[in-house]
């Protein structure tokens, strides 16, 4: 998912918006992307795009376990999957406690019997001019988003091997183009970015997929989530809201590209665009944002 600030000059600016463009929206159903009676484990289930997921692959047959931090919100999302005739678990899980996603694991497999997907969803974004953030903030960033990705699927890959299932890691265009201020969250989903490809190489043997999910902006909790990692509801969203994505919709794309198992899936058209750019003129993209005169300031 986007940081509460990146992309926002290049998508903003009037030299790089790419006009009145609508983003292509997904279609509304394709019966053939089924996941009857599979087993899907979510962490950062609680809200977003990881909720909007949840009641997507619900919708497309599968059992869920929804993991994180917050127990009343997972258990709130638990109880609209059952509301779909699903067998649905909540699972409280903190990502950078190694022995919470062991467990969180076991309890999965032994409630269901198996595990055939999973979304290594749980991630947060610290906001921040490199000269003004913390060894703390950057060890929290990195915590959460890479080390919390890279245990999620340690701890899964065995069991998505005995299934030939499907694992999936939640990056960000942020992991092909970085902007001002968001050094740290940038950072993190370049390295997200590496572990994907990294594990796809590594569990390939195994008969597991790896998809690597990148997002340009959704609508999600993420502006509201300070660099502490504490959510405030009155926090100002600063991303630009004509570029968003309804969360249903980035959730329905995202599993149709697991069900695919593609290795590598962007959108939204903007977050295309940008890391098409970031890729392959990086130079390009250092003249426009150094010169739009929307430089970050904290």
């Amino acid at each position: 998912m986007c940081n509460p600030v990146t992309l926002a000059p290049l998508a903003c600016s009037s030299s790089w918006a790419t006009g009145g463009i609508d983003e292509a929206q997904p279609a509304r159903y394709d019966p053939d992307m089924s996941f009857q009676e599979k087993v899907v484990w979510i962490t950062g289930g609680g809200s977003g795009i990881g909720r909007a997921m949840a009641l997507e692959f619900a919708e497309r047959g599968a059992n869920v376990a929804v993991s994180g931090r917050r127990a009343d919100r997972l258990e709130a999302v638990a109880e609209e999957l059952r509301a779909l005739g699903k067998n649905a678990i909540a699972v409280e899980c903190d990502v950078t406690d190694e022995a919470a996603v062991q467990n969180a694991v076991a309890v999965v497999v032994e409630h269901f019997g198996g595990l055939d997907v999973a979304v290594a969803n749980a991630g947060f974004a610290v906001a921040g001019k490199v000269s003004k953030l913390s060894a703390e903030e950057w060890r929290r960033q990195l915590d959460v988003n890479v080390v919390g990705a890279a245990l999620t699927a340690k701890h899964a890959a065995p069991e998505l091997a005995k299934t030939k299932g499907r694992l999936a890691i939640i990056g960000s265009v942020s992991g092909t183009i970085s902007v001002a201020g968001t050094g740290a969250y940038s950072a993190s989903k370049y390295a997200v970015r590496s572990l994907a490809q990294t594990l796809a190489l590594e569990l390939h043997g195994d008969g597991v997929s790896v998809t690597l999910v990148q997002p340009g902006f959704v609508k999600s909790e993420i502006a509201q989530v300070s660099n502490e990692g504490v959510h405030n509801p009155n926090r100002k969203d600063r991303r630009p809201s004509r570029l968003m994505w309804e969360t249903a919709d980035a959730a329905r794309v995202i599993v149709r590209a697991i069900h695919r198992r593609k290795r590598e899936f962007t959108f939204t058209l903007h977050g295309k665009l940008a890391a098409f750019l970031g890729t392959h003129m990086p130079g390009l993209v250092h003249f426009a944002l150094s010169r739009s005169g929307k430089t970050y300031k904290r």
